[in-house]
């Protein structure tokens, strides 16, 4: 039996085959229900509308759209590819926010109102699962209300396709630009002598008219049946039958007998393959095996024209020949003759931005209240959120709804606030809202616009055990000892040389000229010498000492005062263990998901919140003995803003926990939220981050900054002073040198006693070290 036509007749039918072992055959029952039946005896010569499922689902993916609405018949066809295309969305990560069913029966004015409450959607991509003439009916009323525009999207699954050559011109032109599917047929010689005669037996108005791929699928199983017949013949008598015993009360249906000649012919049709006029016949598990899926655009009343393929092992590709996969198509006109891709969805209405009402840290976010009960808001993140809106490749309008009590007072804490937009209250939060996972369960974050980390305020305190040595650290050990060293050779070279001639660096006994020499080189330091200085050289090589003493003791004096001016500060507390083990109180801000962290840690009457840096800075003040805080927990954010206040009593210590950051939020699966995030990026790398940086620098108060603490100058060491020491050493040498020279010749008048003065100084040294060089030479 060659039949049904349509798939709500097929349980029925089916039934009957099974229990008279004769085969049904059916060529257009499409229901994937009619898979379960699991009969040998129903055989489905045409494909399942679950088969494409894959080529739409590609479209869908290669257009880059997230959200899609199924419009389906009411019935047993339309609910079957359902559950399919659900799942196979889902699994593309395409959300389905709503469906629409609309029965076979239904009016006009009910389509219209049903297509009415989905222009009210963002949505704007249709996937339409519906049978002529209710197809025709559904186009026509869209075209009416304007949904056939370039905003719009439509796709239409083989039930549509595969009956576009009965439309009418004026359909046709209503279905301008859509996308639909249907199986490939081959184009072969076979096909086209079949549409000839095909004609000539059934003549249209139409020319150009040829039967539809359900009259191909018909043909084919008619000729696989007959080929079945035939293979079967051989092994018995084809219209033999078993009656069965029934009452006289029966009915017909209980009289039917059993085909004997049935378990032979279906095996005869599974094994029967041969080349048809749809394609390939060939039967698995009583299945026609699913063939490529051509893409078609409609243009008008031209009707439709290919523009790719697909196939289930290269998804989409240009032509059936390719081996490897391509998502582009060809051209498509879509609806409102636009030659670029709809979006796929429209904010449709302003949004409704919540925004948190806070009494501390308003740098961030600011609500202002003016007489008349109107507001203002203002902050950082509104100035990036503005930002990135306007960097939207499309027009957005949206309100700022402060999340406020009636007599302007927070509402809840950012949990609350983050909740009204699952609850639908807010289509979107703007604010200092730290992404976290929990809050992610039921709402969707962008890109974080600011990173964010958790860490520590404490009160800081001098070190006094620094302090005490603090004289010292202007210069480096290696400088003391090299000054020191300097004083007493450069001191003992002056009473070298003042010894023979100056009575005042002689003393009576030998230790007296010892201590001499250290109080004269030490007196230098201080400039506090008394002594008379005779000589010529003494005098230089002292000048040259106490010019370098000058240089020393002024950089001291700078180092020093430097040092202390800007002290090093130590916090009172450096590990977070040392508070929880001494069971101090810390402090966490009110509105903060941190008391969750914190939690974690520390026991629930150790915490402490607090709303305002003020009260902060009260609460440090304190401490943890006196009703206070030993310290407080914030994100780096609100830390450096606060030490921009209090950088003179506080400091930032301890690990940073990192945090996700601070994003917008939106609904779960909302479309925005890819725009927006790849908008923050743009945003925060340009110039509107740079302008909104200056901004935020405009008020602050002079003081150090969070990120950068000013540490004490370095010791000042030898390579500072290098070239003071060699050019000191160099007038020592050559006064000590010239000295030695005039002492020899003191001991040796007659020696060159013609020569000038300083020549034969020269003269004489040079002959000294001749002499001694000779001497030694011998004695080796």
């Amino acid at each position: 039996m060659i039949g049904p036509l349509y798939s709500i007749q097929a349980n029925f039918l089916i039934s009957l085959g099974n229990k008279s072992q004769v085969p049904i055959i059916t060529f257009s029952a499409t229901s994937p229900s009619l898979s379960s039946l699991r009969t040998p005896y129903f055989v489905r010569a045409t494909h399942k509308d679950s088969s494409q499922v894959g080529p739409i689902v590609a479209i869908i993916k290669a257009f880059k759209w997230r959200e899609v609405v199924p419009i389906h018949e009411d019935n047993e066809f339309g609910q079957g590819i359902l559950p399919f295309l659900t799942d196979a969305l889902k699994h593309a990560n395409v959300r389905v926010p709503n469906t629409s069913a609309i029965s076979p029966s239904a009016t006009d004015d009910e389509i219209t109102a049903e297509l009415y409450r989905l222009t009210r959607m963002q949505t704007r991509v249709f996937v339409v699962h519906l049978l002529n003439p209710l197809a025709s009916t559904l186009f026509s009323l869209a075209a009416r209300l304007g949904m056939m525009s370039q905003d719009y999207a439509w796709i239409v699954t083989d039930g549509i396709t595969n009956d576009l050559n009965s439309m009418n011109i004026s359909m046709l032109e209503s279905m301008l630009g859509v996308i639909g599917v249907k199986p490939h047929v081959p184009q072969t010689r076979e096909l086209d002598d079949f549409a000839l005669r095909y004609e000539k037996m059934f003549p249209r108005a139409n020319n150009n008219y040829s039967p539809d791929v359900y009259g191909l699928w018909a043909y084919d199983s008619a000729t696989a049946l007959a080929m079945s017949a035939e293979n079967a013949a051989d092994l018995g008598n084809l219209t033999a039958y078993q009656e069965t015993n029934t009452s006289g009360n029966s009915t017909d249906l209980e009289a039917f007998g059993v085909s004997l000649s049935g378990p032979n012919l279906i095996r005869a049709l599974s094994s029967t393959n041969f080349t048809g006029l749809a394609g390939d016949f060939r039967l698995v598990d009583g299945q026609l095996q699913e063939p490529p899926y051509e893409i078609v655009n409609i243009v008008g009343g031209d009707g439709a024209r290919t523009i790719g393929y697909w196939t289930k092992e290269n998804g989409i590709v240009d032509e059936l020949n390719f081996t490897s996969s391509s998502t582009k198509l060809r051209p498509v006109v879509w609806p409102g003759k636009g030659s670029s891709a709809p979006r796929g969805w429209v904010v449709g209405k302003k949004l409704r931005v919540g925004v948190p009402v806070k009494a501390g840290f308003t740098e961030f976010v600011n609500v202002t209240w003016n007489s008349d009960n109107s507001y203002n808001v203002n902050g950082y993140c509104i100035d990036v959120f503005r930002d990135v809106m306007a960097a939207l490749p499309y027009n957005v309008t949206y309100e700022y709804i402060p999340f406020a009590t009636s007599d302007h007072k927070a509402a809840g804490n950012y949990d609350d606030l983050v909740y009204q937009v699952y609850l639908g209250k807010y289509d979107a939060v703007a604010g200092d809202v730290t992404i976290l996972g929990n809050r992610s369960q039921y709402v969707d974050f962008t890109a974080p616009y600011t990173e964010t980390s958790i860490s520590m305020v404490v009160p800081i305190q001098d070190d006094k055990r620094r302090n005490k040595w603090l004289f010292v650290k202007p210069l480096t050990w290696q400088l003391w000892l090299a000054i020191f060293l300097s004083t007493f050779s450069i001191g003992g070279l002056v009473c070298l040389i003042e010894y023979p001639t100056n009575s005042e660096f002689r003393g009576s006994r030998w230790y007296d000229e010892i201590v001499l020499i250290f109080w004269f080189s030490f007196s230098t330091l201080f400039f506090a010498h008394k002594e008379k200085i005779v000589s010529n050289w003494a005098r230089f090589v002292l000048t040259a000492w106490l010019l370098a003493v000058f240089i020393f003791s002024q950089s001291y004096s700078a180092s020093l005062t430097s040092m202390m001016t800007i002290q090093k500060l130590q916090p009172t507390v450096t590990d977070v263990n040392v508070l929880v083990r001494h069971k101090y109180r810390v402090g966490y801000s009110n509105t903060s998901f941190i008391f969750g962290f914190l939690k974690n840690k520390f026991d629930e009457s150790q915490l402490i919140s607090f709303n305002t840096s003020e009260q902060m800075d009260d609460l440090l003040s304190k401490g943890s003995s006196n009703g206070g805080i030993a310290a407080a927990f914030l994100e780096i954010p609100y830390i450096k803003l606060f030490l921009r206040k209090y950088c003179s009593k506080y400091m930032m210590v301890g690990p940073a926990y990192k945090a996700a950051g601070f994003g917008f939020v939106f609904p779960i699966d909302s479309p925005l939220v890819p725009d927006v995030s790849r908008a923050i990026l743009s945003v925060t790398e340009g110039k509107a981050k740079e302008n909104r940086e200056t901004k935020s620098e405009e008020g602050k108060t002079e003081c150090l900054d969070a990120e950068n603490h000013l540490v004490p100058p370095r010791s000042l060491g030898i390579t500072s002073f290098e070239v003071l020491f060699i050019s000191v050493a160099a007038v020592g040498l050559a006064a000590a040198v010239l000295y030695f020279i005039r002492l020899f010749r003191w001991y040796n008048p007659n020696v060159l006693d013609n020569e000038p003065i300083i020549e034969t100084e020269i003269l004489e040294l040079c002959e000294l070290l001749k002499d001694s060089g000779e001497r030694l030479a011998a004695r080796i």
